[in-house]
């Protein structure tokens, strides 16, 4: 909304900066953080007041778990309503991405705090039925991916790239509206997986968010694009904004989140977060970079199918528990040692995720 201000720099010319992407998402990282700081204690209490006994504790996780018991859940409340504020102050609202982007946050957002709201209320780990879930998923993220196609350039909107490759494109046609889908709803309950620790999810959330800013912000700049050998797609460059609120605001709800937890995220944040990202990573042509960036959710996510598959098929578990970083705890590893280790592999990752965009 701020952009306007540019349009009057004939004026006042220190109000060219509101045109700088830069500057702005500078701005958007403050706004959000700020606002989560400010309000955070507030929608801690009232969140308390309404949920009484917070969010379940399972029975047979590890036993450390059951202090938990009376946290409030719905945090991600805080983490988007910071985000949305902050993008709606220094976004460019005219760039559809922008839109479509927050389209995906706040209906995976939506459909997270259904299933929190149910879980409170009955006091029970179900939410409501996981194909009525996944199926709401499908909807937001296909329609989210369709726009992304019309908005971009013909034929290259529907490719998959390659990192490492700079001339290597895979027209997928209309299948890409799956793909991308797919992409979108994998990264949303991915990053949902996670969020099992106090600290766990949100950091690396965060790591991912700045990492995808800044590729962001290089392929939608045709010059540095074409330096790095980069595809060039135009308009993305806009989302480094969005990327600084996400990461503005995980850091305000980061104090409140960090052991011991004032608040949970719960699916309110998980899974908007993760198809925020998921998002993003199909507008800027980065999906499969999104893998490595986000290899800790995709390791997460893996390793409940694989036990799952495993438990139906031969009747054994790999894993202690799952996801796997109950496995840790469950081999003695404290909570604080899971939770840092696992930022460590998110920094690794992201680091390598990003290397990708010299090494072509």
């Amino acid at each position: 909304m701020l952009t306007f201000l540019a349009e009057l720099s004939w004026a006042f010319p220190g109000l060219n900066l509101f045109r700088y992407i830069t500057f702005r998402t500078g701005g958007a990282i403050m706004t959000a953080a700020l606002f989560v700081f400010l309000f955070g204690p507030w929608i801690i209490s009232q969140l308390r007041l309404k949920q009484g006994k917070g969010q379940p504790i399972r029975s047979d996780g590890p036993q450390t778990h059951l202090t938990k018991r009376g946290t409030p859940t719905m945090g991600g409340l805080m983490i988007l309503s910071g985000m949305v504020a902050s993008v709606l102050l220094w976004g460019n609202l005219a760039n559809p991405y922008v839109w479509i982007v927050l389209f995906v946050t706040i209906g995976f957002g939506a459909i997270g705090f259904y299933d929190d709201y149910l879980k409170v209320t009955k006091q029970t780990h179900a939410g409501y039925s996981g194909k009525m879930r996944l199926a709401l998923e499908f909807v937001i993220a296909g329609l989210a991916v369709l726009a992304i196609v019309k908005v971009g350039q013909p034929g290259f909107a529907t490719s998959l790239t390659f990192p490492f490759l700079k001339n290597v494109l895979l027209d997928l046609g209309w299948f890409f509206l799956v793909f991308g889908a797919i992409v979108v709803v994998g990264a949303g309950n991915a990053v949902n997986l996670t969020d099992g620790l106090d600290g766990l999810a949100i950091v690396p959330v965060m790591i991912a968010s700045a990492s995808f800013g800044f590729i962001a912000y290089l392929a939608g700049n045709a010059f540095f694009a074409d330096y790095l050998q980069i595809h060039f797609t135009t308009g993305t460059g806009e989302l480094a904004v969005f990327c600084g609120a996400v990461l503005g605001a995980g850091l305000g709800f980061l104090w409140f989140n960090a052991p011991p937890a004032q608040i949970f995220m719960g699916d309110t944040g998980s899974l908007a977060m993760g198809g925020m990202l998921g998002t993003i990573a199909v507008a800027t042509k980065h999906e499969i970079v999104l893998a490595i960036i986000g290899g800790l959710f995709v390791l997460e996510a893996v390793s409940v199918i694989v036990q799952v598959a495993s438990f139906k098929l031969t009747g054994k578990r790999v894993f202690r528990m799952a996801p796997i970083h109950h496995h840790f705890e469950q081999l003695g590893w404290s909570e604080p040692q899971v939770v840092v280790r696992f930022w460590i592999i998110a920094v690794v990752l992201a680091l390598l995720g990003l290397a990708t965009l010299k090494l072509r």
